[in-house]
């Protein structure tokens, strides 16, 4: 029509262009990220922290802070490690009764272990409560079913602070306390020995006590366990905690000692899996999460130092 700048509409009295539209709609989208992207990443950070606290089970948070924990708490404990469908299902006043303590009692507690309160620690009990499967007549669907919730639940797992520690130490040493152990510890070094970690293997208690004369706080022991509660790995996790030498634990997923004195638990769930043609023999357990943890971990770690590098 001629018309090469129309006004299609007024804002207030003054007539606007559209030419004129599409600069201010320009500015606004520039303003809008310019003051939302920093609570943008605010919140992306909050997230990701909430998701590792989720992840981490109330196991975990015991070892973690278990030289924190009052008489009280260690009673709250006891009560839930041996009753965690009731506790699961417990109001915190009900939960109180049960281990003759107060209620109060019970929110510091769960607030010593990390939580808000009581309410998210009653959730994350729920959660746990249906993080195990339902055991299957059929032994082979009851083996997929494990090897299927082991995988998924060691990927969501952080890794960060434990390849840190290997990632920052000097040397390396590392102990294990049984057969399937040792072959856990022999494929760690293989897998570390590409990126020229070398992993020092510690055969026993002489041995360990030649190279404690020399540890000290850049150094790192890891020290691979069932239980955790083998005499010899507490006694040196005990020597070394006298010298503040960090500890990499990797244990079954439960409270125990070692856990309890490490810088750093790594934990795995092996499965005990019932064969109807083996019954005059020991019981079948799966030790693959253990093989499983170490390549995860590892790719987790070539992963952070790459994240390093570019920093």
């Amino acid at each position: 029509c001629g018309i090469q700048n129309p006004v299609p509409y007024q804002l207030g009295d003054t007539p606007v262009s559209l030419l004129a539209t599409r600069e201010i709609i320009a500015d606004i989208h520039c303003l809008v990220k310019k003051i939302f992207r920093p609570h943008v990443a605010v919140y992306a950070i909050m997230r990701k922290n909430d998701e590792r606290k989720i992840v981490m089970q109330l196991t975990e948070r015991i070892n973690a802070h278990l030289r924190d924990l009052s008489d009280a708490d260690r009673c709250i404990w006891r009560y839930i490690e041996g009753n965690r469908a009731a506790a699961s299902r417990a109001s915190i006043h009900e939960l109180a009764r049960a281990c003759a303590v107060s209620s109060a009692s019970v929110v510091r507690f769960a607030q010593k272990l990390g939580f808000d309160g009581f309410a998210e620690m009653k959730a994350v009990m729920r959660m746990e409560k249906t993080d195990h499967p339902i055991p299957a007549n059929d032994v082979r669907t009851s083996l997929g079913s494990f090897y299927d919730q082991t995988w998924r639940t060691l990927m969501r797992r952080d890794y960060t602070r434990a390849s840190r520690l290997i990632h920052e130490a000097h040397r390396v040493f590392a102990y294990a306390s049984g057969y399937v152990q040792t072959n856990v510890m022999q494929e760690m070094k293989r897998l570390f020995v590409y990126d020229n970690i070398f992993i020092y293997e510690i055969a026993g208690r002489e041995e360990f006590y030649s190279v404690y004369q020399t540890a000290g706080k850049d150094d790192l022991f890891i020290f691979i366990s069932l239980s955790g509660e083998s005499e010899r790995v507490v006694e040196f996790a005990d020597q070394l905690s006298l010298k503040n030498v960090p500890i990499l634990s990797i244990t079954e997923m439960r409270h125990n000692a070692l856990a309890a004195r490490s810088t750093e638990n790594l934990y795995v769930m092996p499965a005990e899996i019932g064969l109807t043609e083996n019954e005059q023999r020991l019981q079948f357990k799966s030790m693959l999460a253990y093989f499983l943890l170490l390549e995860i971990w590892y790719v987790h770690y070539r992963l952070y130092v790459q994240g390093q590098e570019m920093d």
